[in-house]
């Protein structure tokens, strides 16, 4: 896997990488992680995969950050 570059952003660690023909982006926050992987004939290049990642999907994955440590949190109650 290669790791073609990062995406700034205040609250998650955002990057890209290169791997079996697809781009992914992967989204991580404290212990949890989101990954969305793209066909690497839909993106010319690493910059129009970076450009995908605007505000309005940030905050989306945002929101799946926040579900899923609700769902954790609870999860962790029945040990």
């Amino acid at each position: 896997m290669k790791t073609l570059g990062t995406v700034p952003h205040p609250q998650m660690m955002i990057t890209i990488f290169m791997w079996n023909n697809r781009y992914l982006i992967k989204f991580e926050a404290g212990p949890y992680e989101q990954t969305f992987k793209i066909d690497a004939t839909m993106a010319e290049n690493p910059e129009d995969v970076k450009a995908l990642v605007d505000d309005d999907f940030c905050e989306k994955v945002l929101r799946r950050f926040i579900e899923m440590n609700k769902d954790f949190g609870l999860l962790l109650q029945k040990l």
